[in-house]
Formats: structure tokens, C-alpha cells, sequence
């Protein structure tokens, strides 16, 4: 029988780093792939897991390189031939004191929060393998920035039937938009940041619904999920929860038990779904 196999994005701190340790402690049983763009620190940040049990390797990953995307795809076919968890955790905020033009804002956090998160699932939902669970890291700021949207596009991003390259084009009409600086005249939220987590969340909720479609007896769970306020360098030191505390609602999604059927293809909370 093969080895299971986990991959966590953007891993080498916070979140990610609380997440890898976590399914350490709750006795993963397989290996444990801790990916992080910069490879000093990915290897520097493995090290202090080593004695916690499971197999924590290092594999170099940065998620806005499609072709990254694909050297760790083919690192996993040839050392283990498929993927049993994969923890979308990745991502980037601007301070709220950012000097950087909210055009280029717009842009950077949509090519890495959105666009990255999915060159990672193109490159790597192929090796999903039976009972796969796929956990992509939102946040809370997606509802309330969705709750900002004009009617027409809350209604285009709830479309239950929504297809990924409607979500990328829409994705797409707010970095345009932003760039011209008409954004909030055209329905958008004035925040780069919520918006990336609105196309998180609803490219999570398209993947469920493709995958029950394409692989309906094949078990795999897909959700979103906010892990809270947290205390890390992205939020900053005034955060009410430990990166522990936030790391709690993507590992339980990443341990759901074979044969689960639930949650699918929604966003979690404080491990309950919430209305979307």
C-alpha cells in the first residue's frame, strides 16, 4: 500500500508552520511535506518537528511559480504516486499602512492568494487520491468583503453553478477595475485582501462540486475555512488567537474520517459551517 502523503503551503511560519506541527501531534500517519518559497527557512523550520513523530520533509514551493506547481507535482509522483491531503495555506496581506498603490495591491495579493492557490490545485488535484481531503485557507474577511459586493456580483459569486473560468474572469475584472481606479463604482470592496479570500472561497466551493461530479465515489472532501484572527506576522501582535488556535479548523478538516460525506464544498469556522 502506499505511503500517505500531506502538503502544506506557505509553511515555514505561522499558520502553515501551527498546521504541520499540529497534524504531528494528532500522529499523521505518513509523511509530512512542509512547503515554503524560501528554502532556508523551509529547511530551518522543519528541524524542531523532527522529534514530534512523523516524517517532515522540506519541499521548495512557491505557489506564485506554475512551474514550481509542477516540480513538486512531479516530486510526488515519484516518491509516493499520489496525494492524500493538500492544506492551501499560502498567501499574503498588505498592512493596512502600505504605501504601494492600491492598483499593485489588487494585483500582487490576487496573483498569490487566488491565482497561486490554484496553479497549486491544477498541478496537484490529479494526484488526489481516494478519501483525499483538500483544505484552501479563506478568512472571515471573504464573507464580510462578499457582503460589500453589489447585488449583482454577491449573486454572481453564490450562483451555485458557477464555473471556474467565470470565477477567474470576474477575479480578473477587479484587478482591471482597480487598476483604473473604478472599483467601488463597479460593485467591488475597497480591499484586495477580502476580495483574493471571496475567489478562495468560491473556487473551493467549484472544486467540490466538480469533484463530486467527476469522482463520485472516490470519498475526496474539499473545503474552505477561516482559522481566525490570528497572531502572526501577516495580522499582527494584537490578534486574539495563538497560530495553534487558528490551526485548529483546517486540521480538523485535513483528519475528517473515511467515509465522511460532510462538510463538502463549504466554508468552516471554529469547525461549523457557516453561511456563505
Amino acid at each position: 500500500m502506499a505511503k500517505k502523503v500531506a502538503v502544506v503551503t506557505g509553511a515555514n511560519k505561522g499558520i502553515g508552520f501551527a498546521i504541520v506541527k499540529g497534524l504531528c501531534e494528532a500522529g499523521y500517519a505518513g509523511d509530512i511535506i512542509l512547503t515554503a518559497r524560501n528554502e532556508k527557512l523551509g529547511r530551518e523550520a522543519v528541524e524542531p518537528l523532527k522529534s514530534k513523530g512523523s516524517n517532515v520533509l522540506f519541499h521548495r514551493l512557491d505557489i506564485t511559480e506554475e512551474s514550481s506547481a509542477h516540480e513538486l507535482k512531479k516530486f510526488l509522483e515519484s516518491n509516493y504516486g499520489g496525494l492524500d491531503l493538500l492544506i492551501n495555506n499560502a498567501g499574503i496581506a498588505f498592512k493596512v499602512a502600505a504605501t504601494e498603490p492600491f492598483s499593485e495591491q489588487a494585483e500582487v495579493t490576487m496573483r498569490t492568494n487566488f491565482l497561486g492557490t490554484l496553479h497549486v490545485s491544477h498541478a496537484l488535484f490529479p494526484l488526489l487520491r481516494p478519501h483525499a481531503r483538500v483544505v484552501n485557507v479563506s478568512s472571515f474577511v471573504s464573507k464580510r468583503s462578499l457582503d460589500q459586493c453589489s447585488p449583482e456580483l454577491q449573486a454572481k459569486f453564490r450562483n451555485p453553478s458557477l464555473s471556474e473560468e467565470e470565477l477567474c474572469s470576474l477575479m480578473k475584472d477587479f484587478v482591471d477595475a482597480a487598476k483604473r481606479g473604478d472599483h467601488r463604482a463597479l460593485g467591488w470592496p475597497n480591499t484586495a485582501y477580502g476580495t483574493s479570500k471571496i475567489g478562495v472561497t468560491a473556487l473551493s466551493r467549484i472544486q467540490a462540486r466538480v469533484l463530486s461530479e467527476t469522482r463520485p465515489g472516490d470519498g475526496i472532501l474539499v473545503n474552505a475555512c477561516c482559522p481566525g484572527w490570528v497572531r502572526t506576522d501577516m495580522a499582527g501582535p494584537k490578534a486574539p488567537k495563538s497560530p495553534e488556535e487558528g490551526a485548529e479548523t483546517p486540521i480538523y478538516l485535513a483528519l475528517l474520517p473515511e467515509g465522511s460525506t460532510q462538510p463538502h464544498g463549504q466554508f468552516v469556522s471554529d469547525k461549523t459551517v457557516q453561511v456563505w
